[in-house]
C-alpha cells in the first residue's frame, strides 16, 4: 500500500495563497494523490513544454508551433483483465456492504498504443479543458468536458458530474433522466460537494439539480447529468485559493462518499496510485 494522506504540502497552499492575495495569474496541476502539485505564474507557462486551453484562454498557436502531422489518432487499447477488475470490484462490495461506503469510483490505468505523439494529440483534440506537460520526469495529456470550480465575485460555484449515457441510444435523455441508480449516485455526490463547500462558504445552495448536457468524443456524443452548486466564500479565506483548494481536494466526483473513509478504500483496492490522469 502507498503512503500518502492525500493532502498539499504548505508550499504549495501558500505560494497559491501568496498569488491569490496579490492579483497574480497563475497555472496549477495536482494529482489525485496530492504529491506532486505544480503551480507556476502564468507568465512562466509560456514554455513549450506546457500548452493549455482552459475554456477558450491558451498559450499557443497551432501554427506558430508548426504542427503538421494529418494522420488521424488511431488507439490500440489493453483492457484490464476481468479477474483483476473482479478481485477489485468485490472489495468495494464488500465495504460498502459493511457501511464503510455509499459510493467508489473505482479506476484503473489501461495501456494504450498509438500512433501520434502526446503533443500532437493535445492539438487535434477539441475539450472544455485540455492541458499538455512535459518536465525532465514526465509527460502526460489530459482533457476534461467538467468544470471542477469556479471562483468569481467572491463565490464558488462547483458543478459535480455523475451519471452518463450514450446520446445515440433511443430516448437517451429520458432514460438517463429516470434512472435510480444514476441519480442516486448524482444525489451522493452533490450531498459530497455541498458539504465541502460549507467548510470554506456560508449561504451554501444548489441552483440548478440534476440537468443534462452534451459532450462530443471522438466515436459519438454522451449525455452526462450535472449539477450546479454555489457558495459564499467565508470572508477570512477570501482570495485564500490555496487554502479553498486544500479543503475541496480530491474531488467528490472522482472518489465517492464519505470522501475520507473512501480514500482509504480506493489506496487498498487500486493496483496503483492514479497520479495526474484523473
Amino acid at each position: 500500500m502507498s503512503q500518502y494522506d492525500f493532502r498539499l504540502n504548505s508550499n504549495f497552499i501558500e505560494r497559491m495563497n501568496y498569488y491569490g492575495r496579490n492579483g497574480i495569474k497563475f497555472l496549477f496541476i495536482v494529482d489525485f494523490e496530492m504529491r506532486f502539485p505544480v503551480i507556476m505564474k502564468l507568465t512562466e507557462a509560456k514554455s513549450s513544454c506546457i500548452k493549455y486551453f482552459i475554456d477558450g484562454a491558451n498559450n499557443y498557436s497551432e501554427y506558430a508551433d508548426n504542427i503538421t502531422n494529418k494522420n488521424k489518432l488511431k488507439i490500440q487499447k489493453n483492457i484490464v483483465p476481468f479477474k483483476v477488475y473482479e478481485k477489485a470490484f468485490n472489495n468495494v462490495i464488500k465495504h460498502e456492504k459493511a457501511g464503510n461506503s455509499y459510493l467508489v469510483n473505482l479506476t484503473f490505468k489501461n495501456p494504450v498504443k498509438i500512433n501520434l505523439g502526446l503533443r500532437e494529440i493535445f492539438y487535434k483534440s477539441r475539450s472544455k479543458y485540455k492541458l499538455y506537460f512535459k518536465d525532465s520526469h514526465r509527460e502526460f495529456v489530459l482533457f476534461s468536458p467538467e468544470t471542477f470550480i469556479n471562483i468569481c465575485g467572491g463565490k464558488i460555484f462547483t458543478y459535480p458530474v455523475k451519471g452518463t449515457i450514450d446520446a445515440a441510444i433511443y430516448n437517451a435523455k429520458e432514460i438517463l433522466a429516470n434512472d435510480k441508480k444514476e441519480k442516486a449516485e448524482h444525489l451522493t455526490v452533490v450531498d459530497l460537494l455541498r458539504n465541502d463547500l460549507n467548510i470554506v462558504c456560508k449561504d451554501v445552495k444548489v441552483n440548478r439539480f440534476c440537468f443534462i448536457e452534451t459532450v462530443k468524443t471522438n466515436i459519438g456524443e454522451l449525455l452526462q447529468m450535472t449539477s450546479e452548486i454555489e457558495g459564499k466564500i467565508k470572508p477570512e479565506l477570501n482570495k485564500r485559493f490555496g487554502d479553498i483548494l486544500s479543503a475541496m481536494l480530491p474531488a467528490g466526483s472522482i472518489c465517492g462518499a464519505p470522501k475520507r473513509k473512501t480514500l482509504e478504500i480506493i489506496k487498498e483496492t487500486e493496483p496503483e496510485e492514479r497520479g495526474y490522469y484523473t
